[in-house]
């Protein structure tokens, strides 16, 4: 795994000795820089980018120690292996060189033998640490890659869940004559709200998906009760109110957050605030955030909304009507992160309309 063209980088304030390792390294194929003190080495290393340093211990100014330090608490040369080259015999120099950062060491005289050992075997080192590193970065660079990859597909699975959610959900909602546009604006407005209210991304993005499906209930409701332009009798609203426990039956027993969720939503999203709701009359905080939320932005979508038996209410209106509903048909906190969010419900009613 050696290059034969490996660079190697000499220090030593003793010139001779320098000139003695270049011609040594020269002859065994090695491409040799030097340095002649500490300074110099750490500019060198710096621009060079040597496979082995061989590094002088007993150099004024800056010495080998502090240098091998240096050299080892930088990120663009620490990977350099450093072979100490000293005259120091003492077990105390040799500990303090490893603390330094020393991968090895040649004794002066430099014998060649060991030269050409402690070279090669570093050298093999090196190599390695150079490929692996490079296979490293080669297998981030394609993690990275796939990641981007995947959450692209997720992002397309889950546009296309949404479109079918609003596909399906439709069925119920041609029937009553409400249009696709309706059940994107809700669900859109239930974000803005739910934003507003501080919830994780996580739960506004199940609510997204959710909410289209708090009405799938009247896909049962009979088409003369559904579309009947007047008043209803007592009977027909009778059945009428049926549709949140049907809706939350067609959606019951899922595993799915999602469905679950979505259950939740068509059981209690006629619930109000003050008890006085259908079909369970829960009070207060008993009605799960989620229908609390649906609960607002469907009825002021409904207001905003010509239907067989009204005409539409002037945005003014509708709002006017929402405040006057706090405490008593919604939760009060929820009407205040509304009114909070009121410019991107506008927004989102000006890019979704029937």
């Amino acid at each position: 795994m050696t290059d034969s063209r490996s660079t190697i980088l000499v220090v030593d304030d003793e010139e001779w000795l320098r000139h003695v390792l270049e011609a040594r390294l020269t002859v065994m194929g090695h491409r040799v820089i030097s340095a002649c003190d500490g300074d110099e080495a750490l500019a060198c290393a710096r621009r060079e980018n040597p496979d082995l340093i061989l590094l002088d211990v007993m150099m004024p100014r800056l010495n080998g120690f502090e240098v091998a330090r240096q050299l080892k608490h930088s990120p663009q040369t620490e990977h350099i292996p450093i072979v100490m080259v000293t005259a120091l015999g003492d077990a105390k120099d040799r500990a303090r060189a490893l603390e330094a950062g020393a991968d090895d060491f040649l004794t002066k005289p430099v014998e060649v033998s060991e030269l050409k050992a402690r070279v090669r075997s570093l050298l093999q080192v090196k190599a390695y640490h150079d490929h692996m590193r490079h296979y490293g970065q080669v297998l981030e660079a394609e993690v990275e890659h796939k990641t981007v990859a995947l959450r692209q597909a997720l992002a397309s699975i889950k546009s296309d869940s949404l479109d079918t959610i609003y596909r399906l959900a439709r069925a119920a909602e041609l029937r009553d004559r409400m249009t696709g546009a309706h059940l994107q604006r809700v669900s859109q407005y239930a974000v803005a709200v739910a934003q507003a209210t501080g919830r994780s991304p996580e739960w506004i993005e199940t609510l997204l998906y959710a909410v289209p499906m708090h009405d799938i209930g009247k896909i049962a409701i009979a088409d003369g009760i559904l579309c009947k332009p007047g008043k209803l009798t007592e009977d027909e609203w009778a059945a009428m109110r049926k549709h949140p426990e049907i809706g939350a039956a067609i959606l019951a027993g899922s595993r799915s957050d999602l469905l679950q969720m979505a259950e939740v939503i068509a059981r209690s999203h006629h619930e109000k605030w003050d008890g006085t709701g259908y079909p369970s009359g829960l009070r207060g905080e008993e009605i799960p955030l989620a229908a609390r939320v649906t609960t607002i932005v469907d009825v002021f979508d409904a207001l905003c909304s010509r239907r067989p038996y009204k005409s539409a209410l002037a945005t003014e209106q509708a709002v006017e009507i929402i405040k006057e509903g706090r405490g008593r048909h919604f939760d009060p906190a929820v009407v205040d992160a509304f009114l909070a969010s009121l410019a991107e419900i506008l927004s989102i009613a000006g890019r979704f309309r029937d």
